[in-house]
């Protein structure tokens, strides 16, 4: 009787110069110690496997995020069977089409292509997050799904021309992965995210929730915290994603779709030189060897900027 929806939002992929930014969702309900239970960090041996993403897995290494994703995709209901690009559609908020819509036709492949892909999680590692999701269920945390949004290079750089700035951007989606779980439950759900950017202020703001009536319960560098009618309570908290039980999972799961769809970038380019170096896409020497090193081809196959590195604010 007193089980209660509740959320955990996280982003990864906030600061890179490629690839895209990937905001994730992961819902559960909770009853009795489970409330409090999921509101806080994993412990025990869940901790080795639950926790902030940048500190449990790295740049080609995700086998950890990938086995979340896929064991809360058995828990579910929806299966891992068909692959790594079935599982990121199901995980999607948007549609195939709706993602690809921005893409040049001859290029479409650069974010697309699945060529090569394959899962690399041991079934042993899948299997062991299949049973901590059991034992969290014991314990008052069912956890209902995952879900994300995925924004590519373009849709970054089409923002900063509207005048918004990758913060906003991120914010829009998680207000969106919010609303989309309040329009599934039925009910008012408790949603936690990671603090965005350097907000304090987030009613100003909002996207989706733009000139929607809330109550500000408390904002500040820690936390700020909104009641929204027609949503329920949604907070941003700093370093959430090591805190709170639920948004570490959705930044591990969220960690191995960005890498995924990064990967694709990398081997779309390798193809034409093999040479090039395995790019995280963030800001550091190999990234920018491999933005160095693949300039004039792109310039040759016709390949938009825009569609490949983001604009820094202001460039717009």
């Amino acid at each position: 009787m007193d089980a209660a929806i509740r959320i955990g939002i996280d982003e990864n992929g906030l600061g890179p110069r490629l690839g895209p930014l990937v905001v994730t969702a992961v819902s559960a309900t909770t009853w009795g110690g489970g409330h409090d239970r999921s509101a806080r960090r994993a412990r025990g041996g869940l901790r080795s496997r639950l926790g902030d993403s940048k500190k449990l897995i790295g740049h080609g290494d995700t086998a950890l995020g990938e086995a979340w994703a896929r064991a809360i995709a058995r828990y579910t209901g929806i299966g891992d069977r068909d692959g790594p690009d079935a599982l990121v559609r199901d995980l999607s908020l948007d549609t195939a089409e709706t993602l690809r819509s921005p893409c040049p036709g001859a290029h479409a492949d650069q974010c697309w292509s699945t060529l090569g892909e394959a899962f690399s999680a041991e079934e042993t590692l899948v299997k062991q997050v299949e049973r901590d999701l059991a034992k969290l269920e014991e314990q008052g945390i069912r956890v209902l799904g995952a879900a994300c949004v995925i924004q590519c290079a373009q849709r970054l750089n089409d923002g900063i021309a509207r005048g918004l700035t990758r913060f906003h951007l991120d914010l829009h989606a998680m207000e969106r992965l919010a609303l989309h779980t309040r329009a599934q439950a039925g009910r008012d759900v408790i949603a936690t995210c990671g603090k965005v950017g350097g907000f304090d202020r987030y009613g100003p703001a909002f996207g989706p929730m733009s000139g929607w009536l809330h109550a500000v319960e408390q904002e500040g560098r820690a936390r700020s915290e909104y009641v929204v009618p027609g949503l329920g309570r949604i907070e941003f908290v700093r370093d959430a994603d090591d805190k709170h039980l639920l948004v570490s999972m959705a930044s591990l799961v969220g960690k191995w779709v960005r890498d995924l769809l990064m990967a694709r970038v990398v081997r779309y380019h390798r193809a034409v030189d093999p040479e090039l170096p395995n790019a995280s896409g963030y800001h550091d020497p190999v990234t920018t060897r491999f933005i160095e090193a693949t300039r004039v081809v792109r310039g040759r196959r016709a390949l938009p900027d825009d569609c490949f590195e983001r604009r820094a604010w202001g460039k717009a």
